[in-house]
């Protein structure tokens, strides 16, 4: 009872964060962009600790992805933004392994899931992050759950998540474009990237779930 009442509380507060930041604080990728780029020098450092302390806040990833394309340009843009999540993800990762094991309540799915990331970590988080059937932060919570070394989680997300970093950044730079040409494909770039995740979010689905099931029973 004591497991289940602290994940509904979780549950509240990241509702609660989720509603005060679409409500009241409405910030778009413009405002960062200006509060950013007024901060000089600095503004590359804090954009990254920004980014790497959203899991904490519930803040739309998208939006600061954006708004790193809009200040930074499509390269140093996706340098910073990779730079950001990949900090993001492990604060993510850390802060599961430490306290995630005390709130999540264990049953026979879970344990099953934590074999299979456990003995194939890196092949699942790498696809997960190339293609994100998964919210990007639950994918970190639960990587932290098992014993995959933050090394080899690191290792898969930075390389996962090269691909949406690029579109989110090209989008993001394309909007201080003059040449429509150019935001036309960096619109086409995103919508791809976007639907391939539902294109193939069934057979993702049907792969895990097999492979799942493949492994519970070799262990037998």
């Amino acid at each position: 009872m004591k497991k289940t009442a602290r994940l509904l509380l979780l549950a509240f507060a990241a509702g609660l964060l989720i509603w005060f930041n679409q409500s009241y604080l409405n910030i778009s990728p413009e405002m960062i962009k200006g509060w950013i780029l007024s901060l000089g020098a600095a503004g590359p450092v804090v954009y990254i600790l920004l980014y790497t302390i959203r899991p904490l806040t519930l803040f739309p990833a998208s939006i600061l992805s954006l708004a790193g394309g809009l200040a930074f340009g499509p390269i140093s843009g996706m340098i910073y933004i990779m730079a950001g999540a990949s900090g993001g993800a492990l604060v993510a990762f850390f802060l599961s392994r430490t306290f995630g094991r005390k709130m999540v309540p264990d049953s026979e799915w879970i344990s099953s899931l934590k074999k299979i990331i456990e003995k194939n970590g890196f092949l699942y988080v790498l696809v997960l992050r190339i293609l994100p059937i998964v919210n990007f932060d639950l994918i970190s919570y639960a990587a932290g759950l098992t014993t995959i070394r933050w090394g080899t989680f690191l290792l898969a997300t930075i390389i996962g998540i090269i691909p949406g970093t690029f579109a989110y950044s090209f989008l993001g730079s394309s909007f201080t474009s003059d040449n429509k040409m150019i935001i036309f494909i960096a619109i086409g770039i995103f919508i791809i990237l976007a639907i391939i995740p539902i294109l193939f979010r069934k057979k993702m689905k049907k792969w895990l779930f097999s492979n799942e099931e493949n492994e519970v029973k070799k262990d037998a």
